[in-house]
């Protein structure tokens, strides 16, 4: 079935944790249905790095290399659900401030697409510094999906 293009688009963020993985799934099964752009981002926290210089270069080598390994890992999950167009993206900085710039510095993403967690411990890291921002604090709607979906639970949703 052939869609119009669209600009628009999902932005899942990655940081290692399992619910990455349904935030993306999410994400594509969205824009295989209505068209439009999965960006992938991840942010590396510069706090990490707070050694010798040689340390610190390698250290944020490593997490450079860290970074593309989710990004290859997400990109391959949504090919294999379908001709799903991505973008990937590397910043670095504090996660909260860099995530808040790469929507700003993007007019095409219309969504913010997190998944909380599974543990019994809160949401999540990342969901719940969104939350503690307050609800005026991103200039989109930002799509909470529960951690614990399985692939075909979200795409009935989606």
């Amino acid at each position: 079935m052939d869609r119009p293009k669209y600009n628009r688009k999902f932005l899942a963020v990655l940081d290692g944790t399992d619910e990455c993985a349904v935030a993306v799934t999410f994400a594509a099964c969205r824009m295989r249905r209505t068209g439009g752009i999965v960006k992938l981002l991840v942010v590396i926290e510069p706090d990490q790095f707070q050694h010798w210089i040689g340390v610190e270069n390698v250290m944020r080598a490593e997490a450079f290399e860290e970074a593309n390994r989710w990004l290859d890992v997400a990109e391959a999950q949504i090919k294999a659900l379908g001709d799903i167009p991505v973008e990937r993206e590397i910043r670095e900085g504090p996660k909260a401030d860099e995530l808040e710039a790469a929507i700003a510095e993007d007019k095409d993403i219309s969504i913010l697409v997190l998944a909380s967690s599974k543990s019994t411990d809160g949401p999540g890291p990342l969901v719940s510094s969104i939350a503690a921002r307050g609800a005026n604090a991103l200039p989109i709607p930002v799509a909470i999906v529960p951690g614990f979906l399985t692939d075909e639970q979200i795409e009935e949703l989606a």
